[in-house]
């Protein structure tokens, strides 16, 4: 028995920039490609400021979940890339204004550089809500 991809789409997030989906469904698991604070009508950066940007990314996660009628509140992983780690601790306490606890699993990883000239990216992953 195979169970199959479902593609997440929406226009209230930022259309993809690559050969790849916003997001996608496997049973009853939601991945969410690495987000840029990207406004999703211009298709630009909101700003330099990497506060600015995790704001816009957390609006896009929470677009392109809701068109899977999940909530962000179901995350269960994030993985975070920054080109900066000295933005580390700013990042940190908006996310920790951002959801409550038991806070999702995480990760943050140190890049070189990322697309656009974003200063952080983030993706996701969510357990699907029941419905």
């Amino acid at each position: 028995m195979t169970t199959s991809l479902t593609e997440i789409s929406t226009p209230n997030a930022p259309a993809a920039i690559g050969p790849y989906s916003q997001g996608v469904q496997f049973k009853g698991l939601i991945f969410i490609s690495g987000q840029l604070g990207l406004d999703p009508k211009a298709g630009t950066l909101v700003g330099p400021d990497v506060l600015n940007q995790t704001q816009q990314i957390l609006l896009n996660l929470a677009a392109i979940a809701e068109s899977a009628k999940t909530p962000l509140s179901r995350l269960l992983k994030l993985t975070i890339y920054l080109v900066d780690l000295g933005d580390f601790d700013a990042v940190n306490q908006l996310l920790q204004q951002s959801f409550k606890q038991p806070y999702p699993a995480r990760t943050t990883i140190g890049v070189n550089a990322l697309p656009k000239g974003a200063r952080i990216e983030i993706d996701a992953i969510l357990a699907k809500a029941d419905g």
